[in-house]
């Protein structure tokens, strides 16, 4: 499984701000982050889902 810092997922998803992300992330947008160690990353096939579900 492919993980993504919170950079590549700005990068994946045009460049959208923080405050953005986070409020997606509240909203059910898109999935919680998975903290490993003192980081938070994102499984990569979970946002190519939510993309996918959003871009209907």
């Amino acid at each position: 499984m492919q993980y993504l810092t919170f950079s590549d997922l700005q990068a994946k998803l045009g460049g959208r701000g923080r405050t953005t992300i986070y409020r997606d992330v509240d909203m059910g947008r898109l999935p919680k982050p998975i903290k490993i160690g003192g980081r938070l990353y994102w499984a990569e096939a979970d946002i190519d889902a939510a993309i996918a579900a959003h871009a209907g």
